[in-house]
């Protein structure tokens, strides 16, 4: 099975990378194939609503000027999606909220190619707003009418630094528990 993780962040290198690369790591660890997009560094272009994708219907952005339908094309073949955004100024970065505005229009107009795909936020905040950023990669999820997979803990990190993510223990537990949930799932959803 594979899981697909998209690093919202515009920091090629930072926690939120970090973050993802260890839970990636996790999953890695209990068989399963991963593959860890990093979309900083790509100058997206934000949907407009032309609705191209709802007269195309084959799930793909009439927009090809920009690498989103190869990103696209790496969710639609996941069997699980992990979002992972920093916090920015309370929200998720603008990166990750052009991928899902324009994912969730592709998809939807294609049959829902994200439904039944199980799905998990992973947040990095620096004091605040982590909450409110998980929630919205959250709803992108159940509004796409993916199975969101829980936690025992809402997978919101907090790291202001580039060593506090990993020397924090409640940081660490975070990411094994969503890694042990994701396999959980995943596992019960193939049996």
């Amino acid at each position: 099975m594979k899981v697909v993780g998209v690093n919202g962040s515009p920091r090629l290198i930072g926690n939120t990378s970090a973050a993802m690369r260890s839970l990636m790591d996790e999953l890695e660890k209990q068989g399963f194939e991963t593959e860890h997009l990093q979309i900083y560094d790509e100058a997206m272009t934000p949907c407009n609503s032309c609705l191209s994708c709802r007269l195309r219907g084959d799930g793909r952005c009439i927009n090809e000027d920009d690498r989103f339908n190869d990103y696209l094309d790496s969710l639609y073949e996941a069997d699980a999606i992990v979002l992972a955004s920093p916090v920015y100024y309370g929200s998720v970065t603008a990166q990750m909220k052009v991928l899902m505005e324009r994912a969730g229009l592709c998809s939807r107009y294609a049959g829902n190619r994200l439904s039944r795909k199980v799905g998990a936020a992973l947040v990095v905040q620096g004091r605040k707003g982590g909450l409110f950023t998980h929630s919205e990669l959250v709803n992108f999820m159940l509004e796409s009418q993916m199975i969101v997979c829980p936690s025992s803990g809402t997978a919101v990190l907090t790291a202001s630094g580039p060593k506090d993510l990993e020397d924090d223990e409640e940081n660490i537990r975070l990411i094994k528990d969503l890694a042990k949930e994701l396999a959980w799932l995943l596992g019960r959803l193939k049996s």
